[in-house]
């Protein structure tokens, strides 16, 4: 009796040391949420989980090696001075990637703190030797990964922007999402420009089904579908490959653009396809173009694409740009100005994946040298972007752009009007014309209602002296020249 007594006292004790140690995730788990916020502590942070302490150091692990090393580069420093301030004992953080037959599920040991005792942990507490939760993550046991990608992390429907020229495809993404293989909705086939939000949507809908239930997702590009099929022929394994295949609940395929051309691997999707739609499987498919412009593909598989909810996505608005901006820069932490963020939506304006790649640059600047975001760093830090999206200014477009900025007329610019709220932006436009191409006074003025180039000439001075007496005018009149110059 007295050994399974001494058992039964250890199990105990094992189980308190685990409940203490979870007390303390979960309150640097609150510290974390108040620091870099809900929407990037749930994209990063949230699926760290709590493995075992050794002398001074503590493990925490990652399901992927993605996360892990982001985490680590971004997160490691503050994770060990937060674990320390909690636990003065513990003095390094290890991250590591957590095998996938031992894998954590995410805030398992947060939620076995929210069930623990807060009685349960002593003024100064002995640093427990915790072994990782040997639970599986359902995002982990139900993503086919012996057959595709893994899913992005941060590519939710929480961090997907909406607006006009995407709602419609964030609609149907969401529906199938909560309704898989919906009436109308199978498949679903998405299509837009590079860099548009296609992909984000589909691993947003595979995260959305592992949260919501038991199914199995396989999400790869069509270029791995076409080398896992050419690796199956030459391994002689053609059937696994089917039968693996045409197993799964949910089946993503990003870029089918790249079958065009490519014979035997359209004909075995072509019977991918029919095997999970007849079984009432779901299928989501994105390319740049729609179904029936696909002129590469054979009639059969583009008569079938066509068949279930076709949705585009449209090149991105000035608002809809900002908006993407403002919920990166905030989910950041980085204080970046709205002049900065006007700019970038204005010069960038060819796809997200670029426009996001800009503010992380700059983002990234300021990080890394403690220097505050201004439209001057903006310029120096992303002089290659926006060379590449330079072009040869016009007057006609400096009007143009200088009465939408004051809110006036076009026709204001050439009229004979001289009250302030129409002279002061026409003095503004003539000085950015003088300013940014190689016309002469008097051709400005011409293009101003033939005006006289003295007229030119005041305006142009006039708005020199007051960018030097009114740093707010002086800030409005360097943005647009920024977003005007070649």
């Amino acid at each position: 009796m007295t050994g399974g007594l001494e058992g039964y006292d250890a199990v105990a004790e094992a189980n308190a040391q685990k409940s203490v140690l979870a007390i303390h995730w979960s309150r640097i788990c609150e510290r974390l949420k108040a620091e870099v916020g809900e929407v990037e502590y749930r994209a990063w942070l949230r699926q760290i989980t709590v493995g075992p302490v050794e002398e001074d150091e503590i493990t925490l692990y990652l399901p992927t090696r993605f996360l892990r090393d982001w985490v680590r580069g971004q997160y490691g420093d503050r994770l060990g001075a937060l674990w320390h301030a909690e636990v003065p004992a513990i003095r390094r953080v290890e991250l590591q990637v957590a095998r996938p037959s031992a894998q954590p599920a995410p805030d398992a040991v947060a939620q076995e703190a929210s069930a623990a005792p807060a009685a349960a942990a002593p003024s100064e507490p002995a640093v427990p030797a915790v072994a990782p939760v040997a639970a599986e993550s359902p995002r982990q046991a139900e993503v086919r990964s012996d057959l595709a990608a893994p899913l992005e992390p941060r590519f939710t429907f929480d961090t997907f922007v909406v607006g006009k020229p995407n709602e419609f495809a964030y609609a149907c993404a969401r529906r199938v999402a909560e309704r898989p293989s919906s009436p109308g909705f199978n498949p679903l086939f998405l299509y837009g420009g590079v860099g548009l939000g296609k992909t984000h949507l589909m691993h947003a809908i595979g995260a959305e089904l592992l949260r919501g239930g038991k199914v199995s997702v396989a999400y790869m590009s069509a270029e791995k579908f076409m080398y896992r099929f050419i690796g199956a022929i030459r391994s002689q394994s053609t059937l696994e490959f089917k039968d693996q295949l045409r197993s799964v609940d949910v089946l993503m395929i990003d870029d089918l653009q790249f079958l065009i051309g490519k014979d035997n691997t359209q004909d075995e999707f072509f019977h991918t396809f029919n095997a999970l739609v007849d079984a009432g499987r779901q299928i989501v498919v994105s390319a740049d173009k729609s179904p029936s412009d696909l002129s590469g593909l054979e009639d059969r598989l583009r008569t079938r694409l066509g068949c279930g909810m076709v949705a585009d996505i449209h090149a991105t608005t000035f608002e809809l740009r900002i908006s993407i901006l403002e919920a990166k820069a905030a989910a950041s932490g980085v204080v970046v100005p709205a002049k900065v963020l006007e700019f970038l939506a204005h010069k960038i304006t060819s796809n997200v994946r670029e426009l996001e790649g800009a503010l992380n640059r700059l983002i990234a600047h300021a990080n890394l040298f403690g220097r505050p975001v201004t439209l001057e760093a903006t310029q120096d830090v992303l002089h290659d972007i926006l060379k590449a999206h330079d072009r040869r200014v016009t007057i006609e477009e400096i009007q143009r752009k200088v009465a939408e900025h004051w809110n006036t007329r076009l026709t204001d610019m050439f009229s004979a009007r001289r009250g302030r709220a129409v002279a002061r932006p026409r003095q503004v436009a003539m000085y950015l014309a003088k300013q940014l191409t190689s016309r002469s006074y008097p051709e400005i003025g011409r293009k101003f209602g033939n005006r006289d180039h003295t007229t030119v000439m005041y305006g142009v001075t006039k708005v020199e002296q007051l960018m030097a007496q009114d740093p707010a005018f002086a800030e409005d009149v360097e943005l647009l020249r920024r977003m005007l110059e070649t």
